[in-house]
């Protein structure tokens, strides 16, 4: 992975991040947490999607990639959501 890739994927992760809080109110984690959560989605989404055949393409690869990443980001967030109210 070339430094410039790592740079995208990280701005990819930390967009999909906001837009997972957004979408997710009353899971989130804050900015921080969500923008972290964001990029450790984008890993989880990178690697579960297409392991269960979900493919699809949006406009063009980048934004793609911020739905997949917004995708992982989400169920992510909601996961840790179940765990935080299961305590």
């Amino acid at each position: 992975m070339t430094t410039e890739s790592l740079v995208i994927f990280i701005l990819v992760g930390l967009a999909a991040g906001f837009l997972a809080g957004v979408l997710v109110r009353g899971y989130g984690l804050g900015l921080v947490g969500n923008l972290v959560v964001g990029v450790v989605g984008a890993l989880l989404a990178g690697w579960l999607l297409p392991r269960v055949g979900v493919s699809f393409s949006v406009v063009n690869p980048l934004v793609t990639s911020i739905v997949y990443a917004t995708i992982g980001a989400v169920v992510l967030l909601v996961l840790i959501g179940f765990v935080r109210r299961a305590r």
